[in-house]
């Protein structure tokens, strides 16, 4: 994975984030185990008291369990899976739209962009 921070939010917080959207994206697929907190820690440049309250978290969520010998692994669980991916959807949508309101464009014309680029990209714009 690659790992990014940002200076607006904790980092223990966007551990969890980062881990679940690889979560969702397949990108750690589930039932795969999961390297070990000091592997990750290092992989992401934290503390591993950091990580290891990230996996709490992902653990509480349901989004991660701990075999206790043989470590942490994936959730199994492809509603859990698609109901985060769901609530990623939904983040990424109310900032586009933000942004796009902040444009000055109304929910009618962003539709039409939208609707224009999918053409665009699928060549069906009849030019």
């Amino acid at each position: 994975m690659e790992w990014s921070f940002r200076g607006d939010l904790p980092i223990y917080s966007q551990l969890v984030q980062q881990i679940k959207q690889g979560i969702v994206s397949g990108d750690l697929p589930a039932g795969g185990r999961l390297p070990s907190v000091r592997e990750l820690a290092t992989e992401a440049g934290v503390n591993p008291n950091t990580m290891q309250r990230a996996l709490q978290e992902l653990e509480r969520e349901g989004m991660v369990y701990s075999q206790r010998t043989a470590g942490r692994f994936v959730t199994e669980d492809a509603k859990a899976i698609e109901q985060a991916k769901k609530i990623f959807a939904g983040e990424h949508v109310r900032v586009f739209l933000s942004g796009m309101e902040k444009l000055g464009y109304s929910r009618p014309e962003i539709l039409d962009l939208l609707r224009e680029e999918k053409e665009e990209e699928h060549g069906d714009s009849g030019m």
